[in-house]
C-alpha cells in the first residue's frame, strides 16, 4: 500500500475528510472497528452518533470474562462512518470536552496497565506494534468492471481514453490474486487519540490514507474526497 496525502492538517479538516471518504458513489463496502477503550471515555453528551456505542463499551469493559488489556475480539465494535468521525472529533477538537475525554482515556489505560507507547503520533514504523489498536477504518471501492458508464462516467473519463480504461479493467479481471481498490486510515492507537492534535487543533502530522489499487482510479476518487471535504488541492495536482 502507498500513503496518499489528503491535505488535512487540522482536526476539523480530518473529521470532514473522514466523513467524505465513505460518502461517495464509488464505495463498495467498509470495515470499521472501534475499541471499547476509545468509546468508554466519552461523555454521555458525546452525541447521538455515539450514544449506543458508548453504552456498549461500558458494558464490554465491565464484563467479568473480558480482560480490557487483552486482544479479545469482544472489545471491538463494528462501526459506521459517522461513529469513526465522531470519535476522532471527540478526542481532537480543541476544548474542555476533548481534554476531559483524553484525561479519561489516560486513566483507563493506566487502570489496565496499558501505557501509551513511546512513539510519535502517526509513525508508520510503529503501526504493527500498536496495542490496543483503538480505531481501524477502511473502505473498498467498486471494481472497475462494476462501474456504470453513466453513474461513474467521471472515473472512467479520468483514464483519458476508453482503451486505457478497458486495459486497466482487463488487468483487474485477470489479476491473480484478485485485484482490489481500497484505502484505509492510519492505525490509531493511544498515542494518536491522545496526541494526534494539539490544543489549537493542529494535527501532529498531515493525514494520509493508505491506498491499494489502480492509481488513476484512486487518484480520481481521492480528488473528489478532498473537494467534498473542502480541502485544498495538492501542489502536484
Amino acid at each position: 500500500m502507498i500513503a496518499v496525502p489528503l491535505g488535512a492538517g487540522r482536526a476539523d479538516e480530518a473529521v470532514r475528510v473522514v466523513r467524505a471518504l465513505g460518502a461517495h458513489r464509488y464505495i463498495a463496502g467498509r470495515l470499521h472497528l472501534i475499541h471499547a477503550l476509545a468509546l468508554a471515555p466519552l461523555a454521555d453528551d458525546a452525541g447521538a452518533a455515539l450514544s449506543d456505542a458508548c453504552a456498549w463499551a461500558r458494558v464490554a469493559l465491565a464484563h467479568p470474562g473480558i480482560d480490557p488489556s487483552s486482544r479479545d475480539e469482544r472489545l471491538w465494535r463494528r462501526s459506521s462512518d459517522a461513529e469513526i468521525a465522531s470519535v476522532l472529533e471527540a478526542f481532537w477538537t480543541p476544548g474542555a470536552a476533548s481534554a476531559a475525554a483524553r484525561d479519561s482515556l489516560r486513566a483507563l489505560l493506566g487502570r489496565h496497565e496499558l501505557a501509551a507507547p513511546d512513539h510519535s503520533a502517526f509513525d508508520e514504523s510503529a503501526e504493527e506494534t500498536i496495542h490496543p489498536l483503538l480505531v481501524d477504518a477502511g473502505w473498498e471501492l467498486l471494481k472497475l468492471a462494476e462501474l456504470d458508464p453513466e453513474r461513474h462516467r467521471g472515473a472512467i473519463a479520468a483514464f483519458g481514453e476508453q482503451l486505457a480504461f478497458d486495459s486497466a479493467r482487463f488487468e483487474e479481471e485477470t489479476a491473480i490474486p484478485a485485484a482490489a481498490h481500497l484505502y484505509e486510515l492510519p492505525a490509531i492507537g493511544p498515542v494518536e487519540l491522545l496526541g494526534g492534535a494539539d490544543d489549537t487543533g493542529a494535527l501532529a502530522a498531515p493525514l494520509v490514507v493508505w491506498a491499494e489499487g489502480d492509481e488513476t482510479y484512486l487518484d480520481y476518487v481521492i480528488r473528489g474526497v478532498r473537494r467534498a471535504a473542502r480541502l485544498p488541492e495538492r501542489d502536484e495536482d
